[in-house]
């Protein structure tokens, strides 16, 4: 019998494989898309993010970025904390795919072309898309039909507002070897470094609307992107999703399907291989039940620091604070980049 059927080929879900075959498990990828699958994403690595990939022996291209800074969007008022633990690294998100999909298919991990549908458990294994396993693992994303189908998506928070985000590239040479974010009213925008003569321009806003009209709140940013667009715009959200539980019987949740706070500290990516390390470690040891007790360990400073920072960035007075307040206190906030850079 298949041990672990991945429903979700992207890089949690294929990460969550790699993991299962290095350990003598047997998974099979369950995957309706075509290799490549590209999303809304900002395309950042932190360095935490990068080793677990090289733990993998997954090869990371791309281009190198040395910390995280932040600008005001019209003052220009900068702030920058560098990386400690070695440099992140700027890579398309099909390329990532791509390299995934190479190393699970040379791990001998099969993946199969079609979506999971209904999902039947017993105390000995899982049946969906056709197949029996001991264990599902839903790693299908910010918007999970397996979570959704089966209960476990956690209601709305009253009082929080709905964040997107939207993508673009843009044939536009880095002048920055960092990942600038630009703050505007109510807004955030990531310039993320991929290449000689290519950048990835992601928004995070809480009002919806058309991207040119998002970008228009970061003049400064627009100015040096004029005609420079070179991909269509890709969105994604409500970013902000919630999961009851990560272990319900023999199905468990991984990456984006297990709860999502936001993309505003870049740690999603970390979180996911880091959560499938742990995953396939729990279940290997036929604990699977541990692995929500993990989970909340591992993704505790992430939940902590990005809730904290959506919290200042709903209230006007502080909102306006959060980019000076960066540049008067360079350690304090050298500090807080290298806890997400772990």
């Amino acid at each position: 019998m298949i041990d672990l059927l991945v429903a979700g080929g992207g890089p949690a879900g294929l990460a969550t494989a790699i993991h299962a075959a290095l350990a003598g498990l047997e998974a099979v990828v369950v995957e309706p898309r075509a290799t490549p699958v590209d999303k809304a994403c900002g395309e950042g690595l932190m360095p935490g993010a990068v080793r677990r990939f090289q733990e993998l022996g997954v090869s990371v291209g791309g281009r190198e970025f040395r910390g995280i800074g932040y600008v005001d969007a019209v003052t220009g008022l900068r702030a920058q904390g560098l990386f400690r633990s070695g440099p992140g690294r700027g890579t398309r998100r099909t390329d990532l795919q791509e390299a995934l999909a190479a190393r699970a298919a040379a791990l001998g991990v099969r993946t199969v072309a079609g979506r999971v549908g209904e999902v039947h458990q017993d105390a000995d294994g899982v049946r969906a898309a056709g197949l029996a396993a001991r264990y599902l693992v839903a790693a299908d994303g910010l918007h999970s039909p397996v979570r959704r189908s089966m209960g476990l998506s956690a209601p709305a928070v009253p009082g929080t507002p709905t964040r997107y985000g939207l993508r673009r590239h843009y044939a536009v040479a880095p002048w920055s070897d960092l990942v600038e974010v630009h703050w505007s009213h109510g807004s955030e925008a990531y310039v993320t470094p991929l290449g000689p003569d290519r950048i990835g321009v992601a928004v995070l806003t809480s009002e919806q609307g058309p991207y040119d009209l998002q970008l228009a709140r970061f003049p400064l940013l627009a100015d040096r992107l004029a005609a420079g667009a070179a991909g269509p715009v890709r969105g994604a959200g409500p970013l902000r999703q919630g999961a009851r539980t990560r272990v319900a019987g023999r199905v468990l949740l991984v990456g984006d399907a297990a709860g999502y706070v936001d993309a505003l500290t870049g740690e999603g990516l970390t979180l996911a291989v880091t959560a499938a390390r742990e995953l396939v470690r729990c279940v290997r040891a036929g604990r699977p039940e541990e692995y929500e007790r993990a989970w909340r360990r591992l993704s505790f400073g992430y939940r902590t620091l990005t809730g904290s920072l959506l919290w200042a960035r709903r209230r006007a007075p502080l909102a306006g604070r959060i980019v000076p307040a960066a540049a008067r206190l360079p350690r304090v906030f050298t500090g807080a980049v290298n806890l997400l850079a772990r």
